[in-house]
């Protein structure tokens, strides 16, 4: 019963932050798919680079989208392309672990069944889950967080009614939080027909995910041992820019969040760095160069130019977070909703989760449906294509 209790009370804050959470209004990327400038200037997406006392973008930035993103208070400082709708690959799991991770005590055990790994893609990254062996959930989300294992990804889903009920459960927790780049198919982001995200998403899944502890400190954990064949065995953060591998030293700061790669999406990141008091949080999808460690180069150097603009920047846009409480206990700044220039402008946005009058009951309302849902007892296994 305690456990129950535990379980619920993690599934009522996820629950509150996602209502709370208002749908978002698009910043426009230019046409040609260019940096884009302040409205002084020309359509909103990327700061206007040559205002005074503003540094210089980094250059030789080559991913078709990127984002820039004070976690605190909500400000989009930069940002390229922000609504283009691309393949996520493995930052996908992190509206994953905002959908699934309150479910669960770290503390409960799944022995796993041939149905829990029913329809792992070819290719997957894997954690080494091992037929008819027991795992806590807390190793199974190790699993999905430093190894990016989907084979961990699919036991979990299998314990949340299976793959196809989770994909249509994040599909509903992403529009919730005012994402509406997202389509979802494969919850683990292996490549699958029809299944996008992008930067203003994923910055939104990363910075609702940070307002849960255990999701900071799984993301942000570099190496953890794991139940082997012949023993525990250590495994470590893929996220080069965390463990500082692969030719890079780690990121002064670095917080997490989640890297991904796969042949459609090419290499895709969300990085989060604390630095001084500020959060930032970058999200770099699939960098042209074929320089050796593009992404965590570009992300590196975008964080190193939002740190660079503290006290003189002026926002593209904005986040706009709410505050929530639940019974007492402040939930951090969550998602929401970017106002640009074109909304000052008096350009119609896209449909909010109203939290006035009109919207307090319908909020009442799907608090209660996802309670009813969130405490039935989840069974069974997901079969699907995943990677």
């Amino acid at each position: 019963m305690a456990s129950q209790a535990r379980v619920s009370k993690k599934a009522a804050v996820t629950a509150l932050i996602a209502v709370m959470g208002v749908s978002l209004t698009s910043i426009p990327a230019a046409a040609d798919g260019r940096t884009a400038r302040q409205p002084a200037v020309a359509a909103a997406g990327t700061r206007d680079v040559a205002a005074p006392g503003i540094p210089s973008l980094p250059g030789g930035l080559s991913a078709l989208s990127w984002m820039v993103a004070d976690a605190e208070t909500g400000s989009v400082l930069a940002a390229r392309n922000p609504h283009r709708k691309l393949a996520p690959a493995s930052t996908l799991k992190t509206l994953f672990a905002v959908t699934v991770l309150p479910k669960f005590s770290a503390g409960a055990v799944r022995q796993v069944s041939s149905a829990d790994l029913a329809g792992i893609g070819s290719g997957s990254s894997v954690v080494g889950i091992q037929l008819g062996r027991r795992y806590t959930v807390a190793d199974l989300w190790r699993g999905v967080f430093l190894r990016s294992g989907n084979d961990a990804v699919h036991v979990l889903a299998a314990m949340n009614g299976g793959w196809q009920a989770t994909a249509r459960e994040m599909q509903q927790t992403a529009h919730t939080l005012g994402a509406r780049d997202t389509t979802v198919k494969s919850p683990d982001g292996y490549d699958a027909p029809g299944q996008v995200s992008s930067a203003y998403d994923l910055t939104v899944f990363a910075r609702a995910g940070l307002a849960n502890d255990e999701f900071a400190r799984y993301c942000g954990t570099t190496r953890a041992t794991f139940p082997g064949a012949a023993g525990p065995t250590r495994i470590e953060n893929t996220n080069r820019l965390l463990v500082g591998s692969h030719g890079l030293s780690r990121y002064p700061g670095i917080i997490g969040v989640k890297n991904g790669y796969t042949t459609k999406a090419g290499n895709t990141l969300i990085a989060a760095a604390r630095r001084n008091g500020r959060t930032l949080l970058v999200t770099v999808l699939n960098p042209q160069s074929n320089a050796a460690n593009a992404v965590y180069k570009e992300a590196a150097s975008l964080l190193d130019w939002g740190f660079g603009t503290a006290g003189s920047s002026q926002p593209v846009g904005t986040l706009h977070a709410v505050r929530a409480a639940y019974r007492g206990g402040p939930v951090r700044p969550v998602a929401a909703r970017i106002t640009g220039p074109e909304a000052a402008a008096g350009a119609p946005s896209r449909p909010a989760l109203a939290l006035g009058a009109g919207g307090a009951g319908a909020a009442v309302l799907a608090l209660g449906a996802l309670f009813a849902r969130w405490r039935r007892p989840r069974h069974g296994g997901g079969r699907g294509r995943a990677g």
